[in-house]
């Protein structure tokens, strides 16, 4: 699978009743757990003090990504999202640990 940078920025659109905020972000968690159990979604982070998220995650492809994987989450049609394909670089320590180097 291809990897990704994706920043997720959600925003909950005024006037939206709380106990439906609260039934998504629940939802979003029980999501993100079955997108881990698949691969999908390797690592996340909230960087501090912001609400807006930062992850890595992997699909067969961009397309892929953004119908299958992002476009199933329950906050999705509240999130912006941008994502950056990536590739390995020569100097990652990952890959030379992989490497058994």
């Amino acid at each position: 699978m291809q990897e990704f940078l994706v920043e997720l920025t959600t925003t909950v659109p005024e006037g939206t009743d709380q106990a439906e905020v609260d039934r998504r972000r629940a939802a979003e968690a029980v999501r993100a757990k079955e997108l881990a159990a698949t691969g999908h979604l390797f690592r996340l982070w909230r960087p501090v003090g912001e609400l807006r998220s930062l992850g890595i995650w992997r699909a067969t492809d961009e397309a892929e990504l953004h119908e299958k994987v992002l476009g199933g989450l329950p906050l999705r049609p509240w999130m912006t999202a941008v994502v950056t394909p990536l590739e390995s670089h020569p100097n990652d320590p990952g890959s030379r640990a992989e490497a058994g180097a």
